[in-house]
């Protein structure tokens, strides 16, 4: 996995398409790279980071839930909340059929 970006600012947590509230995020993404060309690998992606709620607590329940954090520049990113405290991971598979995706 390949470092390719590193964000902060504040943005958006929606559930199901209904906003929960503003967060401060601090996100970095890795992409997954074929080995010799360098390529991309579609798909095979790690995102990590952290959220803060404003105001506090504004997370609690949802750990594990699927979650979207729309970023100040509009972008939009799939995370799951991996502990009660903010944490952020969300992982790709890659381009092969999985069960779970």
């Amino acid at each position: 996995m390949k470092l390719v970006e590193e964000c902060a600012g504040v943005g958006d947590l929606s559930r199901e398409g209904r906003t929960i509230g503003r967060v401060h995020y601090q996100i970095t993404r890795y992409q997954g790279m074929q080995p010799g060309n360098g390529l991309p690998i579609p798909g095979l992606h790690r995102i990590e980071g952290r959220i803060d709620a404003d105001p506090p607590g504004e997370v609690t329940g949802l750990v594990g839930v699927p979650l979207m954090l729309r970023l100040e520049d509009g972008r939009a990113l799939g995370i799951t909340l991996a502990d009660q405290e903010g944490r952020v991971l969300a992982e790709g598979h890659g381009p092969t059929r999985c069960l779970c995706c």
